[in-house]
C-alpha cells in the first residue's frame, strides 16, 4: 500500500491535508538524502547538514501530529514551513543536484504547510 493509499484512509484528513503529509514525508527524505550527499563535498556544508536534518525531523514529526490530530498541528504546520523555507534558502547557494533538487521539493513542502493555515 502507498503512502497516498494509506493517508486516504485516514477519515478525518482533507485533501490538503493528505498532500502535507505526502510532502513531509517526501521532504524528510530528500533531506536526509542531501544532508548525506552534503557530506562527501569538500566545502563546508555544516549549515547545510544542519538545516536538513532539523527538516527531516520536523516534517516526520508534522505529519504524524496532523495524523492524530494533535492539538499542537497548528504550530507545528508553521515551524516546519519556516524550516523547509530557511533550507531551501540554504539549500539554494550551492551547485550540488542533490542541494538543488533538495530545495525544490522544500519549497513544495512549505507550500503545503502553508495551505493548510492559510498564509
Amino acid at each position: 500500500m502507498s503512502l497516498a493509499d494509506t493517508s486516504s484512509e485516514i477519515d478525518h484528513l482533507d485533501d490538503t491535508a493528505r498532500d502535507c503529509i505526502e510532502n513531509c514525508f517526501e521532504a524528510a527524505e530528500t533531506c536526509e538524502w542531501c544532508a548525506d550527499e552534503c557530506l562527501d563535498e569538500d566545502m563546508d556544508m555544516s549549515n547545510c547538514i544542519r538545516l536538513c536534518r532539523d527538516v527531516a525531523d520536523l516534517a516526520t514529526m508534522h505529519a504524524r501530529f496532523m495524523a492524530r490530530e494533535s492539538g499542537y498541528t497548528e504550530q507545528l504546520t508553521r515551524a516546519t514551513a519556516d524550516a523547509a523555507e530557511e533550507c531551501a534558502d540554504e539549500c539554494e547557494q550551492h551547485d550540488h543536484h542533490h542541494c538543488q533538487v533538495c530545495a525544490d521539493v522544500l519549497r513544495e513542502c512549505a507550500e503545503s504547510c502553508r495551505s493548510m493555515i492559510g498564509t
